[in-house]
C-alpha cells in the first residue's frame, strides 16, 4: 500500500510518500516535498492547490492520504489557510483521506517503533512529521490498531 503522510503548517502542506509491501518500507522519490497555498483568498488559488495535489497523488499512484490532525483552539491551533488545504484534500473524490490524531500517531509508533533513524531516510527535516504520520498509519492498518 502506498500512502502520503501530510503535515499542514500555516499555508504549507509537507508531504512524505511511503510504501509498505511484504513487511518492507520504501520511501519513493517524489518531485514535490511541500505544496504551498498563497495567502490570497481566491477560489482559483485553492482550486489550483487541489488540482496540483490531486495530480501528484495520481502520478505516484497513492492509495491513501493521511493528514496529521491539528487542534482548532489554543496555542497550537491550526491556521485558517491550513484548514482550507485540509478541506481541499478531503474533497478530492478519487482519494481515500484519513485525519489521524497526534495521540493515535504516538500510540502506533510506541507499539511499532520506527526501524530506521530519520536522518538516514534521505528526507528533509521538515518532512519528519509527515513521515511519522505515514508510518503510524501503515502500522495501524497492518496491525488493526483502533484510533
Amino acid at each position: 500500500m502506498k500512502v502520503c503522510g501530510v503535515e499542514l503548517k500555516g499555508s504549507e502542506a509537507n508531504l512524505c510518500l511511503m510504501e509498505f509491501d511484504r513487511d518492507v518500507f520504501h520511501i519513493p522519490e517524489c518531485r514535490v516535498r511541500k505544496l504551498t497555498y498563497p495567502k490570497q483568498d481566491s477560489t482559483s488559488e485553492i482550486r489550483h492547490f487541489q488540482f496540483t495535489f490531486k495530480k501528484l497523488m495520481e502520478d505516484y499512484q497513492v492509495e491513501h492520504v493521511v493528514i496529521r490532525e491539528r487542534p482548532t483552539k489554543g496555542k497550537f491551533a491550526g491556521s485558517a489557510a491550513g484548514f482550507k488545504l485540509e478541506a481541499a484534500m478531503q474533497l478530492v473524490e478519487e482519494l481515500n483521506v484519513t485525519v489521524m490524531s497526534p495521540n493515535a500517531i504516538k500510540e502506533s509508533i510506541k507499539r511499532n517503533p520506527i526501524p530506521v533513524v530519520f536522518a538516514e531516510t534521505g528526507l528533509k527535516m521538515f518532512q519528519e512529521t509527515a513521515f511519522n504520520t505515514a508510518y503510524a498509519y501503515l502500522m495501524k492498518d497492518k496491525y488493526n490498531i483502533a484510533e
